[in-house]
């Protein structure tokens, strides 16, 4: 049924020698670098794909809303699909307003 793998144990084929901690830094780092900064200036992809989140937590909200505007009480499934609703319209404002990556995570 089970299985009584443990994590210590070495695969077959694989030496026992780690890897070095820092490795050596690649050539090819500013052509990535180039190709990330291509996507992120994007401003067409920025705008079509914000503006499409922000219409379809529109539309999730409004499903939910539409059975209590005829009256009838909330229930805990149409919270939750508000929301969501109002979870994915968030998440397209962030991608409208941020369109260049200007946030990062400071360590």
């Amino acid at each position: 049924m089970g299985s009584s793998w443990s994590g210590n144990a070495e695969l077959p084929g694989s030496s026992s020698i780690a890897a070095p901690a820092n490795p050596p830094a690649k050539a090819s780092a500013p052509a990535s670098l180039a190709q990330d900064s291509a996507f992120k200036n994007c401003w067409s992809c920025h705008l079509l794909s914000g503006s499409a989140l922000l219409g379809a937590g529109t539309y999730v909200y409004l499903l939910a809303r539409r059975p209590m505007k005829q009256g009838m009480p909330p229930n805990p499934g149409a919270i939750a699909q508000m929301v969501v609703g109002i979870s994915i319209a968030c998440w397209g404002v962030v991608v409208l307003a941020d369109p260049r990556g200007k946030s990062y995570r400071v360590v």
